[in-house]
């Protein structure tokens, strides 16, 4: 559980709880190896949602860094196939698998009860299949369409920004069923947690345009998408079923990290080439 503020905890004992955490949070939404010693309590998971966009840092860093060595032997659709199946691959297509529930769930289900059933289905039905393949087209599209030295940045500052919108829906919204697999995530957030997760998502998108690798009216228009989208959504699931699951924060995380790269795509069009 969380640990109590209490004098007599060290810092060092909250430094070790704190990254407990982290790799629970990074067993949770990822396939990659975390140490033996980090043990495991299920009360853990409960706080574990504030390391969620330190988890796309992560992810954004691979993804990144396959995209590079790929590029350096084929070309740039070939490598923007690549980097996205190994970030597929990382996750184990954790947050794909809840954007097809999501597009199954609300696009067949007339009740928040028929919502639940069709989500909680592990068949995919033709409003998620069609949903992630134009998901998936999308993103790969709007990726080699950006200047061959911009993709790496936007992978860098998509993956944590989208994953701090599904962070801002734990933290607002209530968890809509009473068990799931998102459930021990579903736990509110507090203000201070959000804000752990507030600094890892917006930190590599502020470091990139200060540095002048992404173009701050490309970063600005990207981080309006993202909200507007993740807006529209939280008022869709609030209508529909009341609250949130985990396949919904697999939704927003897509179609969020969908809109960074649309925003930053627009950037470097017409419209702001002048």
């Amino acid at each position: 559980m969380e640990m109590p503020a209490d004098s007599r905890v060290t810092l060092g004992q909250r430094s070790l709880h704190q990254l407990r955490l982290f790799f629970v949070a990074l067993q949770f939404f990822t396939r990659l190896p975390i140490p033996g010693w980090v043990g495991f309590e299920p009360a853990w998971l409960n706080h574990a949602s504030r390391y969620f966009p330190a988890i796309g840092i992560l992810v954004g860093l691979l993804t990144a860094g396959c995209y590079f060595l790929a590029a350096l032997v084929w070309p740039q659709p070939v490598a923007v196939l690549l980097s996205t199946a190994f970030g597929i691959w990382i996750t184990g297509a954790f947050h794909e698998d809840g954007f097809a529930d999501m597009c199954d769930g609300f696009g067949g289900g007339m009740t928040a009860q028929r919502v639940f059933e069709i989500m909680k289905d592990s068949r995919i039905g033709a409003y998620g299949a069609i949903g992630i393949v134009l998901m998936l087209l999308a993103k790969c599209v709007a990726l080699w369409s950006l200047p061959p030295q911009a993709v790496a940045p936007a992978l860098l500052a998509a993956h944590p920004l989208s994953r701090l919108m599904s962070a801002a829906l734990i933290w607002r919204m209530r968890y809509a069923k009473e068990e799931g697999k998102a459930k021990p995530l579903g736990q509110a957030m507090s203000g201070g947690e959000f804000a752990i997760a507030a600094v890892a998502g917006l930190a590599p998108a502020v470091l990139l345009g200060a540095v002048g690798k992404l173009p701050l009216a490309g970063l600005m228009l990207a981080a309006l998408l993202m909200m507007a989208v993740a807006f529209w959504l939280a008022r869709l699931f609030r209508r529909r079923i009341g609250g949130y699951t985990g396949d919904c924060l697999g939704g927003v995380q897509q179609a969020t990290e969908l809109a960074c790269y649309l925003g930053l795509l627009a950037s470097f069009g017409p419209l702001f080439a002048g």
